[in-house]
């Protein structure tokens, strides 16, 4: 990347438009988050959270705030971020491949799609009024957060309030999203997730300059190699995400020609490209919603069965990493065999004229499609989990705060990573087609979807 490059996105009217529009969006964002919800001390919420977070690296809560970029932390405006979003459109593409009705109006081009957006917005809303009910029960009783008082009137009154304050947030970082997608550099939604998880940043780099300065006993809390071994660890990972977000199986396509009056159609080779890493982060998140959801119930419900639960599936447990890993092998196959239709794509294909050359079109060619994505899920499932479990391994083994190892791997940077290199593959398109130099000076910048 050239600094004459990062010159030219601002030489551009429109683009210049676009991104200075994104930043004050996100700006927006970000102040909303540190908006306090009445009848709350965040204070004590706040203590609450670090406390766990230092134990079990957090709940089912403390993944919520990450993706809401610490707001669920001091329970502000956002503190539902833009979960009950995430939620309703996995849950409505789940639906979309068993419910014939959702399958057709998918197959209806941009007036379907426009439809299920609109059935996407509307579980957004239902889920964040559940959501924000329970997190009002949640936190109106004192023995649920070690004895501190976190609500100062509870009651109906703040249980209401608390669902209108926070169902509104939500909605609002939906809105902002999709003006962000429409008038914006595009990716809304997941530009907002980054933001939140990039505020994190300086927290914890905060935490790690802390445990280097030398205490009381003169003597620092960290050895120094250490963090230069973190660091090294930091840029292999990043290099090993960017690696497997990229890679992809290009399997060719050869389409016939065929003669229609005057014209000659078809003739041309393409192909089709497989991601190594079908379904993203969303078997991590799947995952870990499962696996941390008996420890949110165990701080809701006092019963000794599901505290035991909890407690053997607590993080740093050998049980733990072994269901955990499991969860997201599983996870990955079962979104690739959702996402990914092969018995269609052989039919599209063969209905076009179009053939895999060695292969028969038709039932062959989606056995042979099945056969290849179920090959390179396997790596790219066992990346996956590497990734996933190594926050915990890190912050176990080299004695650092979980807020500080969930930037070595999991959700978070993943996240960061894919959306960043979307980001980069939108704006050089725009740069490129009004003949200005792209982000790399040999090559393009190659996205998720490219």
């Amino acid at each position: 990347m050239s600094i004459e490059a990062i010159r030219n996105l601002f030489k551009i009217p429109d683009l210049k438009k676009k991104i200075l529009f994104t930043l004050g969006l996100i700006a927006v964002y970000r102040v909303g988050a540190f908006i306090p919800t009445p009848g709350i001390d965040g204070a004590k919420l706040a203590q609450f959270f670090d406390n766990i977070a230092r134990t079990q690296g957090g709940t089912l809560f403390g993944l919520m705030n990450m993706f809401s970029g610490g707001a669920m932390r001091r329970l502000t405006i956002f503190a539902l971020g833009i979960m009950p979003y995430i939620s309703a459109s996995i849950i409505l593409q789940l639906l979309t491949t068993v419910v014939p009705a959702l399958e057709r109006l998918a197959r209806q081009g941009d007036e379907g799609r426009k439809a299920i957006t609109q059935y996407t917005r509307y579980g957004t809303i239902g889920l964040s009024i559940v959501q924000s009910f329970f997190i009002a029960l949640w936190l109106e009783n004192p023995a649920r957060f070690q004895g501190l008082q976190i609500v100062q009137y509870p009651g109906w009154g703040f249980r209401i309030l608390t669902v209108i304050t926070l169902t509104t947030g939500t909605a609002l970082i939906m809105w902002l999203g999709e003006q962000i997608q429409e008038k914006g550099i595009g990716n809304g939604i997941s530009l907002i997730i980054t933001a939140g998880i990039i505020s994190r940043l300086p927290s914890a780099v905060f935490q790690l300059v802390s445990l280097m300065t030398p205490g009381a006993s003169g003597e620092a809390q960290i050895d120094p190699f250490k963090v230069i071994l973190l660091l090294f660890m930091f840029v292999a990972v990043i290099v090993a995400v960017v690696v497997i977000t990229q890679g992809q199986r290009k399997i060719p396509v050869q389409y016939a020609k065929r003669v229609v009056g005057r014209r000659i159609y078809g003739g041309q080779s393409t192909y089709i490209p497989l991601r190594v890493n079908q379904g993203g982060v969303i078997p991590i998140i799947f995952a870990q919603s499962l696996l941390m959801f008996p420890a949110t119930i165990a701080g809701i419900v006092p019963n000794r069965a599901i505290q035991g639960v909890a407690s053997a599936l607590m993080m740093g447990r050998p049980l733990y990493y072994v269901i955990y890993s499991l969860l997201i092998l599983f996870f990955c196959y079962f979104y690739a065999a959702i996402s990914f239709n092969p018995i269609d794509m052989a039919n599209n294909m063969k209905r076009f004229g179009g053939f895999v050359p060695g292969i028969r079109p038709g039932k062959q060619t989606a056995e042979y499609l099945d056969f290849i994505m179920t090959r390179i899920t396997l790596p790219g499932a066992i990346f996956l989990t590497v990734i996933a479990t190594l926050p915990s391994v890190v912050s176990s083994q080299l004695g650092i705060p979980y807020l500080v190892a969930s930037f070595f791997g999991g959700t978070g940077l993943l996240i960061v990573v894919g959306v960043m290199l979307d980001t980069m593959r939108q704006i050089e398109s725009h740069m490129l087609m009004r003949h200005y130099e792209g982000f790399m000076k040999k090559g393009r910048v190659k996205g998720r979807l490219s």
